[in-house]
């Protein structure tokens, strides 16, 4: 169980690694644009703000995912084992998990929310930034992680059980792997950014 975790974590921190990478680079170049592009005479710095919004919102997105998933390659395995001794045991460490994440995003949304309106002295209007770019990141989150996920998924049934013959989620293949890693990166890192 150990090996195949091991695996799983492994695979899912270098995927996330490198797509968080990806969204990265296209947030950097969207702050840019929504720095020059809003323009409001009564407020000149107003395309900065919400510049600054939109960057906090999106790494603050990207940060609830890794934390998702974080916790639920650590926490998979644990409930797992806890299941061979009794099913109670099993829920309690699942239910701890999600209650770490759920705090998370919790602690993550009041953490922005209540920087920037102290930043912006209290301008709502200013804040708009911050829920687009959390938006903004947990879309291409939801999207990389749901592509990876379903590929890896076809190819573990492909070729696993037609081709090979290898039972259905047997960690003897390769892809099935794969398809954990992708369950990691999609289900969860993206829909943990998603529900931030």
């Amino acid at each position: 169980m150990r090996e195949i975790s091991s695996a799983i974590k492994t695979g899912a921190e270098a995927y996330l690694a490198r797509q968080y990478r990806t969204i990265s680079i296209i947030a950097v170049v969207t702050t840019v644009l929504l720095a020059v592009a809003i323009r409001d005479a009564s407020n000149p710095w107003l395309g900065v703000d919400t510049a600054v919004g939109f960057i906090l919102g999106a790494l603050a997105s990207n940060l609830a995912g890794y934390i998702a998933m974080f916790v639920s390659v650590r926490t998979n395995i644990r409930a797992a084992r806890g299941a061979m001794t009794s099913l109670d045991r099993a829920l309690k460490i699942a239910f701890r998990g999600g209650v770490v994440f759920g705090l998370a995003v919790v602690s993550l949304s009041l953490l922005g929310i209540s920087t920037l309106f102290l930043v912006f002295h209290g301008d709502p209007r200013l804040m708009v930034g911050f829920g687009f770019g959390a938006s903004f990141a947990a879309l291409f989150a939801q999207l990389g992680g749901g592509i990876y996920t379903k590929a890896a998924d076809m190819s573990a049934d492909l070729v696993g059980k037609v081709e090979a013959g290898i039972p259905e989620d047997d960690p003897r293949n390769p892809a099935v792997i794969a398809d954990l890693v992708g369950d990691n990166v999609g289900d969860i890192a993206g829909r943990g950014a998603d529900l931030f």
